[in-house]
């Protein structure tokens, strides 16, 4: 075990071989159905896809006098929302210094031994179930993400044993990445428009949360995903990715390669924004793929309600009927539970 009160003295990562999940031990009777099928390709099989940079775009314009150049930019933002669900900005605030600090401390995190990981709230001060691997409800291969993360609600980032410079990393970049996302969304609603305070009202640290992802190297890529296809049933997600690539999403019916920009960040639009625009800006669905050499590292956040929240379209006649975020939660579990998969927004469209 490590001793995590040396930890923080320490100036490179912690490197133990046991800190990866144990995937073919938990997962062998899906590896052993695999053989036996003498077929363990994935769903969507790995074919050659096309790489690509999503519409990039300059929020620094945000904050300049012209209103012309102010208004060109939200345009930008709503376009791409419309068109692609995924863009990403530049000039958004956040340092290359916090970047690297994250990508650092995020590597140090992830390189504990796997037991000290999986009982977070004992060794590294987060809350029971923070810590998550794999994929619980995989039934076969091409169901199973390889890859592990810390699932932590902004409220949760307190410092843990050994891991203080992580807690300060991670509130500096909470901070800027919840501003951002909030102004997004005013963005967003006022070119519907709407000038609305929803969001500041619904969306708080208390609801919203990070998750800082690894996708250690993987021995099989053409038989599973670093993480399975689906749509994030969010408002909004800021993404910050390393240069490994993987992040892959549909565009025009077809999967796409996205192109890593190490000055930007990754925004898309999550199931709850595609309910409340009545079906204008898109909730894409996306993927990431493994590598088999290469680790990668990344961090989200999420803008979320809280569960007694309310989703309504902002125009009629609506696409949806209303819903709270607790019911859509509660769908989403009960139809991976039982299919293995997300359905999502399909089950709440108004019947005819």
């Amino acid at each position: 075990m490590v001793d995590s009160r040396n930890i923080e003295t320490q100036n490179q990562p912690l490197i133990s071989m046991e800190s990866d999940p144990p995937f073919h031990e938990a997962y062998k009777s899906l590896f052993d159905k695999t053989i036996e099928a003498g077929n363990g390709a994935r769903d969507n099989e790995l074919v050659i896809v096309e790489e690509c940079e999503l519409p990039l775009i300059d929020v620094g314009r945000l904050g300049v006098g012209e209103a012309e150049v102010r208004e060109e930019c939200k345009e930008e933002i709503a376009r791409a929302s419309r068109e692609w669900g995924f863009f990403q900005v530049v000039n958004h605030g956040i340092s290359r210094e916090i970047l690297e600090k994250m990508r650092f401390q995020q590597e140090r995190l992830f390189k504990q031994p796997f037991e000290m990981k999986s009982k977070e709230d004992k060794y590294l001060n987060f809350s029971a179930g923070s810590y998550r691997w794999g994929t619980p409800s995989a039934t076969r291969l091409g169901q199973l993400s390889w890859s592990e993360a810390f699932h932590i609600p902004l409220i949760d980032i307190l410092p843990s044993a050994g891991f203080d410079s992580l807690s300060t990393t991670m509130e500096q970049f909470a901070a800027t990445v919840s501003s951002l996302a909030q102004n997004l969304a005013e963005i967003l609603a006022e070119k519907m428009g709407h000038r609305s305070t929803f969001f500041q009202q619904n969306c708080l640290p208390s609801t919203c949360y990070l998750r800082m992802n690894r996708y250690p190297p993987c021995p099989i890529p053409s038989e599973v995903f670093g993480l399975i296809p689906h749509t994030d049933s969010d408002f909004l997600t800021i993404l910050h990715q390393d240069q490994v690539g993987g992040l892959q999403l549909v565009k025009d019916g077809r999967w796409i390669a996205v192109k890593p920009n190490p000055e930007a960040l990754i925004i898309n639009i999550g199931d709850l924004f595609q309910a409340w625009s009545n079906d204008v800006y898109k909730s894409v669905k996306h993927r990431v793929v493994p590598n088999p050499l290469l680790e990668r590292f990344s961090t989200a956040y999420f803008l979320c309600p809280s569960y007694d929240t309310v989703i309504q379209s902002c125009r009629e006649p609506s696409v949806f009927r209303k819903f709270s975020f607790r019911e859509y939660r509660q769908q989403v579990q009960a139809d991976v539970q039982k299919l293995g998969f997300k359905i999502g927004l399909p089950r709440f469209l108004k019947l005819v």
